[in-house]
């Protein structure tokens, strides 16, 4: 039943990454019929980042209210209704409109389904498990690339936008069948139904009552506790929240957004001029994508969180300076190097920089302020994602790629830094042995794998 979970939550990241490539692919067929000036377009791009922006910020409050299920199953209809509204728009302002809404619904999907996937899910496998919403985003990123190569033609752009209401629906469907977070039915005081949904999670006779007993004794630990925004500023959770923000604030100041909704002009500008050949080497940044998150997820939960954000932020930052060589001095770089460099850029981003940030949030922070933390890291996310896609059309307008793509390189550079000095080692700890780790005073980069202060790693071994 886990995997199946993980699965039917990850369809929401799959409409994300859909929707995320899909305006890419379009944009030839749809200019035709609705041309659009850069500022405009640049706007319809980031609302999509904008309408999450503003959904992340409410998406804490009402998952802890309502539950994880329920409230994703409300975003997979504002899913399948903004892809309906898409494909049948007479104006840029309803296209505007609709992509406000699928925004608002990943906003909400983006901070529900990895806590979903990491608070019903055994340790040992977790970061594995909260990875296939990244994975399903780059699934959902190549498939749009390549129905862009088999749908062509004027208007094909209104097949192409309500294709996305077909997953959508199934999102909707498949979330029916499963239970809710037994940690959020402990928190709201339902143990009973938490053993019930634990035993729904995990093998037909196997004991839960040892992984039950545990969450609710920190529950009970952390009864009467601040639960608001303000406890995130408490000195125990405050570096949980700094990690959780600044992965995400350095995860699209890396670049990755300008480089998936821009790719067809990125190769453009690489001297690249036919149409056909920007697409397939679109395809292939789709494909990279995809089979270096699925390396990623076999490699977080046996090498570790920190390793893999280092490798990311050094490969990534690598390959930048690369292309900005090339752009400044193209004798010196033959063009087809700059698709071998992109591609090991986002190679570096897929392995790392992709599913971490999404596994990481859904780790540190403790139970009762777990789906505020998280918001907050969305607000992040989604705040830095619109000020990248949105001011990406006009930085290549104005500075031109050589000097933004060396922006995006030096912050790559900061995050190994960031990562040395911050970012605590999550893996093979249970979610209650990482909070009690979060109020024993230590630091919390002092976290160490199969490490924690004052009390014993959970007994999930599912």
């Amino acid at each position: 039943m886990i995997y199946f979970l993980a699965t039917v939550a990850a369809i929401a990241g799959f409409l994300f990454g859909y929707d995320e490539g899909v305006i890419a692919v379009v944009r030839p067929s749809l200019d035709k019929d609705f041309p659009m000036g850069p500022l405009v377009a640049g706007f319809m791009t980031a609302a999509v980042p904008l309408g999450a922006l503003a959904a992340a910020g409410l998406a804490g409050r009402i998952i802890d209210r309502f539950g994880r299920r329920r409230v994703l199953m409300a975003a997979a209809a504002l899913f399948a209704l903004g892809a309906l509204i898409a494909s049948a728009i007479t104006a840029v302002w309803m296209l505007v409109l609709a992509r406000l809404i699928l925004g608002l619904a990943i906003g909400v999907a983006a901070v529900g389904a990895p806590l979903y996937i990491a608070e019903t899910a055994p340790h040992r496998i977790r970061g594995a498990l909260v990875s296939t919403y990244q994975l399903a985003i780059t699934i959902g990123i190549l498939v749009s690339y390549l129905t862009g190569l088999f749908i062509s033609g004027d208007g094909t752009w209104r097949t192409m936008f309500g294709l996305g209401a077909v997953p959508g629906l199934l999102f909707l469907a498949g979330l029916a069948f499963l239970p809710e977070s037994p940690r959020w039915l402990v928190l709201k005081g339902f143990p009973d139904d938490a053993r019930a949904s634990l035993r729904r999670l995990r093998a037909a006779g196997w004991p839960v009552d040892g992984e039950l007993d545990e969450m609710v004794r920190s529950a009970q630990a952390q009864a009467g506790r601040k639960t608001g925004y303000r406890a995130l500023l408490e000195p125990a959770i405050r570096p949980a929240l700094i990690v959780a923000v600044g992965l995400f604030f350095l995860q699209q100041l890396s670049g990755i957004n300008a480089v998936i909704y821009y790719a067809p002009q990125i190769f453009s500008h690489a001297g690249f001029d036919s149409a056909s050949t920007q697409m397939l080497a679109t395809v292939g940044v789709g494909t990279v994508n995809l089979l270096t998150t699925v390396l990623a997820m076999f490699l977080i939960d046996r090498i570790g969180r920190r390793p893999l954000l280092i490798l990311g932020f050094a490969g990534a930052s690598a390959a930048m300076l690369v292309i900005v060589l090339a752009v400044i001095e193209p004798t010196l770089v033959p063009s087809w190097v700059i698709i071998v460099v992109l591609l090991l850029y986002i190679a570096s981003f897929a392995i790392s920089l992709g599913p971490l940030p999404h596994v990481m949030m859904s780790e540190i922070f403790p139970l009762r302020v777990r789906g505020l933390g998280m918001s907050m890291a969305s607000i992040s996310n989604w705040g830095f994602n619109f000020i990248v896609v949105f001011s990406f059309p006009l930085m290549l307008a104005g500075p031109g790629l050589a000097f933004t793509f060396t922006i995006f390189a030096v912050i790559c550079l900061g995050g190994i830094f960031f990562t040395m000095t911050r970012v605590p080692e999550t893996t093979g700890l249970s979610l209650e042995a990482i909070e009690t780790h979060c109020h024993s005073g230590r630091p919390l980069v002092t976290l160490k794998r199969g490490v924690a202060a004052g009390a014993a790693v959970a007994a999930e071994d599912d």
